[in-house]
């Protein structure tokens, strides 16, 4: 099992982006969570397969429709899941 941490960018606060991705990683089978950064960036942290990881950051350069996705940086996480509204 490998885990990555994801900081989106853009237009990501206020459209339901965290709820949208929990329910996009356990489609995938993936375990961490999703939370608001202060500078109005969202970060993801996400436990699973090489080809799960893959498919979520294809998600996450789209988003849920109300989005508007300007960056994704990927970096492997080497952390705990921290606890949080949107764990999944």
């Amino acid at each position: 099992m490998h885990s990555v941490r994801f900081v989106i960018s853009g237009r990501v606060q206020g459209v339901f982006f965290r709820a949208s991705t929990r329910n996009e990683a356990r489609r995938l089978g993936l375990h961490g969570h999703a939370r608001n950064l202060s500078d109005g960036r969202v970060e993801v942290i996400a436990y699973g397969s090489d080809e799960a990881l893959r498919e979520l950051e294809q998600w996450l350069w789209q988003g849920p429709p109300a989005a508007q996705v300007d960056d994704v940086v990927r970096a492997v996480h080497e952390g705990e899941v921290q606890q949080g509204f949107f764990v999944f």
